[in-house]
């Protein structure tokens, strides 16, 4: 059914945008999917369109900023499937603003969120993956956590941040077979990115060589990539899914 067939997957901010389409791409290929974020899709909106991949996919509520409410997720999914096998660190926010103008409270809801979330959920399943001697994180970035972008200075810290972890936990799992790479996004036409003003959006892609944007599902193929058997050999990684922004 896929290379993914019976692997275990969480991924956190998993109902809407880069996360949804990982979600579908991951379960599209075989994999039972968990979909843990802090709002979950309504009773009646459709959340996976398709049919084929729906019991394979479950969503659980969860605030990735609290220890206990992330445990909680955890022990639910091993409950079920006694098993992790990939965790995709995906859930993230913005608070944007410039810094003399950028509050103590956004400040902390954006660090907590992208950044202490990833940590809290990867520490949750490290135990489990350390049993198993085997499994992956992957923890989504972003570019601007590379060369920062103004306006976004808790944001920017925040994926800078992730670029530590990643390769600090690559360092401390390796020996257990756990690999730990960071994807980073440029320019994704998401909900997020709908809600910049057309200058911005302009001013974005004149500067992206491909002179576009990506689309969710790009993301998620290198997410794939590297949570396939393709990319034994590879950890500690960033990799800019940019269209050459950051070049």
């Amino acid at each position: 059914m896929g290379r993914f067939k019976n692997k275990v997957v969480i991924v956190t901010g998993g109902c809407r945008g880069i996360g949804k389409a990982i979600v579908s791409r991951l379960a599209n290929e075989g994999a039972y999917v968990y979909a843990l974020d802090y709002v979950l899709p309504k009773e009646n909106e459709v959340f996976i369109e398709d049919e084929s991949i729906k019991a394979l996919i479950k969503c659980i509520q969860v605030d990735v900023t609290s220890e206990s409410s992330v445990n909680k997720a955890i022990e639910e999914v091993l409950n079920d499937k006694k098993r992790i096998d990939i965790l995709v660190n995906n859930a993230g926010i913005t608070r944007d603003n410039l810094v003399l103008r950028l509050n103590e409270a956004d400040w902390d809801a954006v660090l907590n969120t992208n950044l202490k979330g990833a940590f809290l959920c990867s520490r949750a399943v490290a135990r489990t993956m350390m049993g198993q001697r085997s499994g992956r994180i992957i923890n989504i970035g972003s570019i601007v956590g590379s060369i920062g972008n103004a306006g976004q200075a808790n944001y920017s810290a925040s994926k800078a941040g992730l670029i530590g972890l990643t390769k600090s936990l690559a360092k401390e799992f390796a020996s257990r077979n756990i690999l730990v790479n960071c994807v980073a996004p440029g320019f994704v036409l998401t909900e997020m990115t709908d809600k910049l003003t057309d200058e911005q959006k302009s001013s974005f892609l004149g500067n992206i060589p491909l002179k576009r944007g990506a689309s969710p599902s790009e993301i998620a193929s290198v997410v794939a990539f590297l949570a396939s058997e393709d990319s034994n050999y590879i950890t500690g990684q960033v990799i800019h899914v940019d269209g050459g922004l950051a070049m």
